[in-house]
């Protein structure tokens, strides 16, 4: 990029810094203000402009960033630098602030829709609270008779919910109940007959063992008789016999 030629600008500059009082000596300050004079205010306006220009291109190129510079002089003529596009620099910049403001507009609108909401919701809690607190009868002064007798049909008729369920409840445990009482009577009639198979079963081996017992008995005493006609009484020969003397024995 071309810059124009800054001699004629710095003799001018040099003559204007002379005569101008905006200048202090040295390294002074420089007051910043409208310079009425208007040959030093165009002499001003092309050095600043100049470095203006320089100073963007400079930072184009060592920071690679995407610079775009204009400037209206006061007769309005345009002086402008861009390392890309003026027009592609200015739409960039556009999209950027409209990003930045539909981002805002979004969080707005989305910190409105939660407040609504919020609201909505308290007002939906306060009127269960109300509701629960008339059906237990509290807070009925503010009701007149349509509304009581709304609420009385509303209570009549959840009563009547109410009781159907718990006679549903009901008849079905009595229904189980039933049920229970049959598999019970099938049970007991089940262990009764297993009780009196076994009874039955026991009195038969009392029988069996009662029968082997008399059974033995009767062989028993059946070995132990003997015929008495084939054996004499001692004591009946006895009498046919004479007694024998006892002789006495004498020691010599």
């Amino acid at each position: 990029m071309e810059f124009p030629n800054n001699n004629n600008d710095n003799n001018n500059q040099a003559m204007s810094d002379s005569s101008s009082p905006q200048r202090k000596m040295g390294r002074g300050k420089i007051e910043i203000k409208r310079i009425e004079n208007t040959t030093n205010r165009q002499v001003t306006f092309c050095k600043r402009r100049n470095g203006l220009l320089k100073k963007a291109y400079e930072l184009s190129v060592l920071c690679d960033a995407e610079v775009a510079l204009i400037v209206f002089s006061t007769r309005g003529r345009l002086y402008e630098y861009a390392n890309n596009s003026v027009k592609a620099t200015i739409e960039r910049y556009k999209k950027a602030c409209s990003d930045t403001t539909g981002a805002g507009s979004t969080s707005e609108a989305n910190a409105q829709y939660y407040q609504q909401e919020a609201a909505k919701l308290r007002a939906q809690i306060s009127n269960l609270r109300n509701n629960n607190r008339q059906m237990m009868g509290e807070t009925l002064a503010g009701l007149n008779a349509r509304d009581l007798k709304n609420l009385e049909g509303k209570l009549e008729r959840g009563i009547s919910r109410i009781r159907s369920k718990k006679n549903e409840l009901l008849f079905a445990e009595i229904d189980y109940m039933q049920k229970r009482e049959v598999d019970l009577h099938s049970n007991n009639q089940l262990l009764r007959a297993k009780i009196a198979e076994s009874e039955r079963n026991q009195e038969q081996q009392q029988h069996n063992m009662n029968v082997m017992v008399s059974s033995y008995e009767n062989t028993s005493e059946h070995n132990n008789q003997f015929d008495s006609r084939a054996f004499f009484q001692v004591t009946g020969l006895q009498p046919h016999y004479p007694p024998h003397d006892h002789i006495p024995l004498q020691l010599v």
